[in-house]
């Protein structure tokens, strides 16, 4: 499945509440989710428009090892 091309930070967070993501706080453009689902995680995205494939990769990357599944499992069930 492809990454979505358009997607703001905000609606990165919003998509991540259905994984246990709440936002514990933002500094500037940059928030702060927290979950506790599996362990404690922390998680930094920019709130930009949109966010640059590289790091929407790369945070869904660490998502998705976190919480041990696959990429492709985890963007169907996110968007």
């Amino acid at each position: 499945m492809n990454l979505p091309r358009n997607l703001t930070g905000r609606e990165l967070a919003k998509a991540l509440e259905k994984l246990g993501y709440a936002i514990t706080r933002q500094k500037g453009s940059h928030i702060r989710l927290t979950t506790e689902v599996h362990g404690v995680h922390h998680l930094t995205i920019p709130d930009h428009r949109p966010i640059k494939l590289g790091t929407l990769s790369a945070i869904l990357r660490d998502v998705a090892a976190h919480h041990h599944l696959e990429r492709d499992e985890m963007l169907r069930s996110l968007f």
